[in-house]
């Protein structure tokens, strides 16, 4: 990977009425024509997606999005795949004009932002066309605003600086594995090499883990869980932890001493992206399932499906095994993901590697709004073969 991933961006959200700069906007922040210019209104359609490296900002994730006036039966599709946008949004950037009337369409972003906790600001482009009446109306109901000119690049340092402010803790690197080893500690990655596995490199949860090992300043060894025993026979020390593809926990399990500590990718993304306890609280929602029960297998991103595909065939199968019962799964990919979901008795997602920290957050508050359990595949997984405290015992 020889760039930051862009679930590890700080996401940038434009939103606006349609014709109010947002995408002129876009192209004075990045300082390239990155996003198409139009005096027509609605020349933004769907959501645009642009990963950057903007100083002092850093690399992010600008999404201009279609406006949110947009008519039409097709502009009532575009305006829900704007909203989709604020479930992945770290900062909120919302464009007026000086001649924009703010009404119901503003209202109802400020409203979403501040219900989901979720910073924003107003920017008023054009700032070279005096009064106005959005500025005497952000003026009047104290709402912070930046005034800026794409057109002159005007204020844009100003607003990039602003951003940075703005920006949640969150979005920024938190760490995978490094809060729990020491330098010099050595950690053993089981990275088993199967027909899902992408040809000649690595998956991004492996990487990523690496990575984060590396930068602790420890040891990082790799192998794969047929070479597992001769490869801890050779090691002069015991590793200070051992992180496997949950795929293959029961090899590993019958492998690896007890007094190893033994954990997951899959379960390090639950605590990375997610909330760990949510997840572990989840997956007792198992033991409740009865016949005919509805289950959501939640993946955030789209792969060719394989034969034996984990969300499709081996956590299904590994289920009905599990408890006897008829149960009937639904996947969901990409940013697919139901409104109602209280018809499922349990949710189960994916890591999350390929999306940012908000969006697996907005699902955890979506399940537990709606008091639906939600659980995570690794967790799942160690539960089933009866390893669960043992896995979530290094994060404790």
């Amino acid at each position: 990977m020889y760039k930051t991933p862009a679930s590890n961006r700080l996401h940038i959200g434009i939103f606006g009425k349609r014709n109010t700069g947002k995408s002129s906007l876009i192209n004075a922040i990045t300082g390239q024509d990155t996003a198409i210019v139009s005096d027509l209104a609605g020349t933004t359609t769907d959501p645009v997606y642009k990963a950057m490296e903007i100083l002092p900002i850093g690399p992010c994730m600008l999404i201009d999005t279609a406006g949110i006036d947009d008519k039409g039966i097709l502009g009532e599709e575009r305006v829900k795949r704007t909203q989709k946008v604020l479930r992945k949004t770290d900062v909120g950037i919302i464009v007026v004009e000086p001649v924009t009337v703010l009404d119901g369409f503003e209202e109802e972003l400020v409203t979403t932002f501040r219900a989901k906790k979720l910073p924003f600001i107003f920017v008023l482009n054009k700032c070279e066309l005096k009064g106005g009446v959005s500025r005497e109306y952000l003026l009047k109901h104290k709402i912070p605003f930046i005034e800026v000119s794409a057109k002159l690049n005007k204020g844009i340092d100003e607003l990039k600086q602003k951003i940075m402010e703005l920006a949640p803790s969150h979005w920024s690197w938190v760490p995978l594995v490094a809060d729990i080893i020491e330098e010099k500690d050595l950690v053993v990655l089981v990275c088993p090499i199967d027909s899902a596995m992408p040809q000649g490199r690595l998956i991004l949860p492996q990487v990523q883990v690496m990575r984060d090992i590396l930068d602790r300043n420890a040891i990082a060894v790799v192998t794969k869980e047929t070479e597992l025993k001769e490869s801890l026979a050779s090691l002069k020390e015991r590793p200070k932890l051992v992180i496997t593809d949950s795929q293959v926990f029961e090899i590993v399990r019958d492998i690896l001493p007890e007094d190893y500590p033994l954990t997951s990718f899959s379960i390090v993304f639950a605590r990375h992206k997610g909330d760990l306890d949510v997840f572990v609280d989840g997956v007792s929602a198992i033991e409740r399932l009865r016949d005919g029960d509805e289950i959501l297998i939640a993946e955030a991103c789209t792969h060719h499906v394989q034969p034996e595909d984990i969300g499709r065939t081996k956590i299904p199968t590994w289920l009905l095994n599990y408890t006897k019962k008829d149960l009937h799964f639904e996947v969901v990919t990409g940013g697919d993901f139901p409104e109602d979901l209280k018809r499922f008795k349990l949710i189960v997602s994916c890591g999350g590697c390929m999306v940012n920290r908000r969006e697996i957050m907005h699902r955890i508050e979506k399940a537990k709004a709606q008091k639906v359990a939600i659980t995570n595949y690794g967790i799942l997984m160690a539960y089933l073969f009866g390893i669960l405290d043992r896995v979530i015992a290094p994060f404790k």
